[in-house]
């Protein structure tokens, strides 16, 4: 291409009319300003130097609009300046007629010498060159890589169509001569990019095609140099040299990504020629000439070959690397081969098969990634590719692998200071660096199983990993956009000198120039899209690049990966499924097809399978997680939280295989999977919150089922975020009880307004004819609930100003009915039942009553355990000045001035009843949780004595929660730190292993489970690791019998002081 004759073109064409004669509206240096050039006087008098503003306005001419637009209009003017000046008095003037007669002409080179200062010089230098812009083709045909390596051969004197092409010499002439060359076709490339006539994907493999073609031209210069002419078979071509070389492209060139300024990583591989003629090897004069060598004639064994080939490689370096007058091509960087600068600079096939089997490290394998045979012997270079391929994709089976990899990131990172790393396109966080490095680890990971991800280059590999589901295609979409601006950066900044550069400018103009260059308009606007760049390029990169699946991927094995069907029955036997030929159809449903949802189903099953594997029922976790999938069906953000938070599919493995309570929930409302994506989202909402949101839609919805469906559904998620917490080692004991608390006081609070403003037929609850109150008891009164306690409560009302008792009685009667009623309907949250036997008369007595019929029946009627009972009672819900009366009424009796030790011998005996009474036949009294010796009402009890002889003097005890009831006793000097701890670690282990039990989907959570696979799903609920039920149970046991000890010693001591 590109020796063109425009002049002949032109001499026969149509001649561009001169400007319309316009009148002057203002100066040229006035209108050069508004055009956007900045040195006005000088460009003024360029342009009445080349004879562009001779007459009219210079706004109304063609080659001064083009040169406004370049990315600096006054360097582009300079420019132009310059070669006009170099064409001289004939050829100067002509050149700008045709660039105003041929408009794809005159975009091309404005373009050009706007945006670059070394092309510009070039052509002051080369000014004939300007010729190769003029094909309007340009546009739309791309830069042939053959027609490139036969230009550049030609260029030094070498037939392209010879089996070893030969310069003429390596003098620096011929060197000369490859650079000019070179750049003449850099001029083609550039032109075409900067006038947007090819996409940067295409220019950067433009630019490492060129680069290869000038390698086989420096190759040749090599040859002439090293390959003495006799050296050769006889009768064949005399440049034929007596050994193969395959020059392989890595990095940048191997992915056809290269920059304008680049070193081209490669790596030699040399293999002998298959015959030489068997004579003494002759001294050759001439430059590099060589004149001996370690073998004289026959074959060409291994060592000769790497003789003559590291010569070849050496002077292929120089060709490319030294800089001449015409300056330097590009540094050719061979450090990437084994061993790096200390190994042989080039090896055989068999050498590099041998090293990268036994010593390579993990970065030599990334690094592999790109490997592409660029000069040279092709096909040695393809024997070598593919070779290598096996190696490289099974290298993320590497122990340490993913881990290596990172390590490696972050050494790169840290190389820079914190100031360089914020203008550093490539290596600074956000930039070139994050975006290839997070896109090579998931190939490495992924692409053992799936060859669609073996891509050498960065923007194909993400368009794979995006159409495989590996990636979320907006997320793929946003690093290909910003891999596309960082590298349009880059290529700007190189063009402008030729100069291998990565950091931004910080002048003012320079970034402006910068800016243009890209098709903005300002520095500003630049800045802006850069920092909105490098925030999702980092913000991607973290959540890809850390992506806790990959770790667990490249664990497995390929077969394990791709979960045939012949071996994934194996498989699943040998990972512990009890039903693997079951369990392989939930797989099978969930992966079949080719919808983007079972191509990532297939990508994240392999890794979530053992992770069901470790928990105590892997059948039923994946039968969950099946029914959770097919709930959620192809809603995006499911399977992304997976794939891409760090994390959740493990997390989701082990509530799903560990807890029937939890997949139950998830099943019945599969959204509640959200909760998982991160630590922070399953730390229990506080009461308040949760109040505030529930009340919030008690007072706006109208449809009052509906009102606490919605209200419910909260307390659902609440119960599921508690329950994974829980499961996951994130909430103590106490933390559960007090947040499964909150939820049951936040539900009863919003059902109880639903349930007045029924009852009012819609209007305000104030116009009903009582005040109402829930007053917490039990466990729920100490927020000490567990996830199947039912909610102890009582009911207290006041008749409002203008209502009877009896109207009252009945209005509170009936919300209380209401209340029940909507707490009890259907729907897919665990059931809150209200109990409120713990009232005056039980179930005998009303529901409701008023503050004063609390204190005549407490008065005259009350029983000891229900003082007892009263110790627990707190405000839940309704009229807040009416709770806080009822608990001031409460006070007088559950801490009394006395407790008699009659009431004392009374609580025992009842103590003794319930644990006959309340354990089920054939159940040890050891074995149960609640009631039995050690167990969580012993340890309550024991503190509610305590609380009911000491309370009214010691106000530090009346506490609801049986854990501060301890403390305080301590701080009182009523049980020993040692007495308290015995009480304290048993009251722990029964509720963790009650918890526990209800979490591993067990009726009796109050029994201590006596199948085995029962103990071992109780045990691992509690979090315990698997084989070690025993462990839990006996250490329980032991517990129970201090805390007994303990709790027999309070009631002993407390008896005696009745009587001292």
């Amino acid at each position: 291409m590109r020796a063109v004759d425009l002049w002949s073109v032109m001499d026969g064409g149509p001649r561009a009319e001169p400007p319309v004669d316009h009148p002057r509206g203002s100066s040229v240096s006035a209108q050069l300003a508004r055009l956007g050039f900045t040195e006005v006087d000088r460009a003024a008098a360029a342009l009445g130097r080349i004879g562009l503003a001779s007459a009219g306005r210079v706004t109304d001419h063609p080659v001064l609009a083009e040169l406004a637009a370049a990315a600096d209009p006054d360097l582009a003017l300079a420019a132009l300046e310059r070669l006009v000046d170099a064409l001289g008095p004939a050829e100067g003037p002509r050149l700008l007629d045709v660039l105003v007669a041929q408009h794809g002409l005159r975009r091309r080179l404005c373009a050009v010498l706007g945006a670059s200062r070394a092309l510009g010089d070039h052509l002051a230098r080369h000014p004939a060159d300007w010729a190769v812009l003029a094909p309007d083709t340009l546009a739309t045909t791309r830069l042939d890589a053959g027609d490139a390596r036969a230009t550049l051969l030609r260029a030094v004197g070498a037939d392209p169509a010879g089996p070893a092409p030969r310069a003429v010499d390596d003098s620096p002439a011929t060197l000369d001569l490859l650079r000019v060359a070179y750049r003449r076709e850099l001029l083609v490339v550039a032109a075409r990019d900067l006038t947007g006539a090819v996409a940067l994907d295409d220019a950067t493999a433009e630019l490492a095609d060129l680069a290869g073609a000038a390698l086989d031209a420096a190759l040749a210069i090599a040859r002439a140099g090293v390959i003495p002419a006799g050296i050769t078979p006889a009768g064949t071509d005399p440049a034929l040299p007596p050994v193969r070389l395959a020059v392989i492209g890595m990095g940048k060139c191997g992915g056809r990504e290269l920059n304008y300024v680049s070193d081209v990583d490669v790596l030699f591989v040399v293999e002998p020629a298959v015959v030489e003629p068997a004579v003494a090897e002759p001294a050759v004069a001439g430059s590099g000439g060589v004149t001996d060598s370690p073998t004289a004639g026959g074959p060409a064994g291994p060592e000769r070959a790497l003789w003559v080939g590291t010569r070849l490689a050496e002077g292929l370096m120089r060709a490319a690397g030294l800089v001449t007058s015409a300056g330097a091509l590009f540094q050719v960087d061979p450090n990437l081969r084994p061993e790096g600068r200390d190994g042989a600079l080039v090896r055989t096939l068999d050498s590099h098969r041998v090293y990268y089997r036994r010593w390579a490290r993990t970065w030599e394998f990334q690094a592999l990634l790109k490997a592409r045979p660029i000069a040279g012997d092709l096909a040695l270079g393809a024997e070598f590719c593919a070779m290598v391929a096996p190696l490289v994709w099974t290298a993320s089976s590497r122990p340490g692998f993913v881990a290596d990899v990172r390590a490696m990131r972050q050494r790169v990172e840290s190389t820079l200071s914190r100031t360089e790393a914020e203008r550093n396109l490539k290596l600074g966080p956000g930039g070139l660096r994050d975006v290839e490095f997070a896109v090579q680890l998931l190939q490495l990971v992924h692409g053992r199983a799936d060859p669609k991800l073996r891509e050498n280059s960065t923007l194909a590999a993400l368009d794979g990993l995006a159409r495989g589901g590996y990636v979320g295609r907006r997320d793929a979409a946003g690093l290909a956009e910003a891999y596309r601006f960082l590298r349009g950066a880059e290529h700007r900044l190189q063009l402008l000198q030729l100069r291998r550069v990565h950091t931004l400018p910080r002048e003012p103009a320079e970034l402006r120039w910068l800016a243009r260059s890209m098709g903005m308009r300002t520095a500003g606007e630049f800045e802006d899209a850069r920092a909105r760049i490098a925030r999702t390029v980092r913000s991607l990169h973290e959540r890809l690049f850390y992506q806790p699946l990959l770790e667990a991927v490249a664990r497995l094995s390929t077969e394990e990966i791709r979960l045939s069907q012949a071996e994934a029955a194996h498989w699943l036997a040998a990972l512990g499924f009890a039903e693997p030929d079951r369990s392989l159809r939930h797989i099978q449903a969930l992966t079949s097809g080719v919808s983007r949802t079972a191509a990532i189903q297939r990508h994240l099953l392999p890794t979530l399978l053992p992770m069901f594997a470790d928990a105590p029922d892997p059948d039923a976790g994946l039968l969950a997680y099946r029914q959770v999938s097919e709930a959620l069906g192809r809603v995006p953000w499911y399977l992304r939280l997976l794939r891409d938070s760090a994390g959740a599919a493990d997390r989701l493995a082990r509530v799903l295989a560990t807890s029937p309570y939890v997949a139950d929930l998830m099943t019945r409302a599969p959204e509640s999977v959200r909760l998982l994506r991160t630590e922070a989202d399953l730390v229990p909402v506080p009461r308040e919150s949760l109040s505030r949101t529930l009340l919030a839609i008690a007072h706006r919805n109208p449809d009052w089922e509906d009102a606490v469906g919605r209200a419910r559904a909260v307390r659902r998620e609440e119960l599921v975020r508690v329950a994974c917490a829980d499961l996951l080692g994130l909430l103590d004991v106490a933390a559960v009880g007090r947040a499964l608390a909150d939820a049951a006081d936040a539900t009863v609070a919003a059902t109880l307004l639903v349930a007045q403003r029924r009852v009012a037929g819609g209007d305000d609850p104030d116009a009903l004819p009582a005040r109402i109150s829930v007053i917490a008891m039990g466990r729920l009164g100490g927020a000490e609930i567990s996830y199947g306690s039912d909610a102890d409560v009582l009911f207290v009302h006041e008749a409002r100003p203008g209502h009877g008792a009896q109207e009252a009685q009945r209005s509170a009667s009936e919300v209380v009915g209401e209340l029940h009623r909507l707490l009890a309907l259907p729907g897919p949250d665990p059931a809150l039942r209200l109990d409120a036997t713990l009232r005056p008369e039980g179930r005998s007595g009303p529901v409701s009553r008023t503050l004063d019929a609390y204190a005549a029946y407490y008065g005259r009627w009350s029983k000891d355990w229900e003082s007892q009972a009263l110790l627990r009672a707190r405000p839940l819900a309704g009229d807040p000045d009416l709770a806080y009366r009822f608990c001031r009424l409460a006070d007088t009796v559950r801490y009394p001035y006395a407790l008699p030790a009659a009431a004392l011998d009374e609580i025992v005996r009842l103590r003794g009843r319930m644990r006959v009474e309340r354990v089920p036949r054939g159940i040890s009294p050891e074995r149960h949780l609640k009631f039995g010796r050690g167990g969580l009402t012993d340890v309550e009890w024991a503190v509610q004595i305590l609380q009911l002889r000491h309370a009214r003097q010691l106000p530090s005890l009346r506490t609801t929660s049986t854990l501060d009831g301890l403390r305080a006793a301590v701080v009182a000097g009523l049980l020993g730190e040692g007495e308290a701890g015995d009480l304290q670690a048993a009251w722990l282990s029964s509720s963790r292993i009650r918890n526990a039990g209800a979490l591993a989907g067990r009726r009796q959570a109050d029994v201590i489970p006596a199948a085995p696979a029962e103990i071992e799903a109780t045990a691992r609920a509690a979090g315990w690791p698997a084989g070690q039920a025993d462990e839990l149970f006996a250490e329980h046991r032991r517990l129970a019998r201090r805390a007994q000890t303990v709790v027999e010693d309070v009631f002993t001591r407390e008896r005696t002081s009745c009587f001292g």
